[in-house]
């Protein structure tokens, strides 16, 4: 997987978004820790080298918004709505995706997004290229027609997951019970596909 790009030194303290909107907007370097940031609306903006660590972010929508290179760790998204965010080169780890009110298509490329959960969370058409997802819950997700291509899913848990149509080409160390999965028409490839047999009662020589 590509390397993170190097995250800079950050020494000046930055305000809270203090307007209601935000609209065609580019925020560089942005550092909040352990800030609430309730009922924004960010449209087409684009977040470079941020960081939030340990925020909650209430009731705040998120518009076809794009994020490189940030650390997004261990933030609440309360209520937020994220229609189509694209997420590249980004450690958005620890994020519980269970609190959003909606979230909508979204794209992650060469990101971190280990110990998150997504569990029962209705998410069609995800991208998640070139990532490593390890020890993240998706039980009960819906990832029809989902494409992982790349990614690396170590220890993560699938159970009762909707998988239909999904793309799992040059993903590994996936762990699909396909007893309780629904896999229909998914991609995979060899030799990592031949995991898929590790559940039923039979002898490979």
């Amino acid at each position: 997987m590509e390397r993170l790009s190097p995250f800079f030194m950050y020494n000046i303290p930055m305000p809270s978004f203090t307007a209601e909107t935000y609209y065609q907007q580019t925020f560089t370097k942005v550092v909040l820790t352990g800030e609430i940031i309730s009922v924004k609306t960010f449209e087409e903006c684009v977040f470079e080298d941020c960081r939030f660590i340990d925020c909650t972010f209430e009731k705040t929508r998120f518009l076809n918004c794009r994020f490189n290179g940030c650390v997004i760790s261990a933030v609440k998204l309360t209520g937020c709505r994220l229609i189509q965010p694209v997420f590249k080169t980004c450690k958005v780890i620890g994020i519980d995706w269970t609190r959003t009110l909606l979230l909508k298509e979204p794209e992650f490329v060469n990101c971190q997004l280990n110990y998150s959960n997504f569990r029962m969370v209705k998410i069609p058409k995800t991208k998640m290229l070139n990532c490593q997802a390890q020890e993240v819950e998706f039980a009960e997700t819906d990832f029809t027609n989902a494409v992982f291509t790349g990614t690396d899913f170590e220890k993560s848990r699938f159970f009762k997951t909707s998988l239909m149509g999904a793309d799992f080409r040059g993903a590994k160390n996936y762990n699909i019970d396909i007893t309780n999965n629904a896999i229909s028409k998914a991609k995979f490839t060899y030799p990592e596909v031949v995991s898929l047999l590790n559940h039923l009662d039979i002898t490979i020589d």
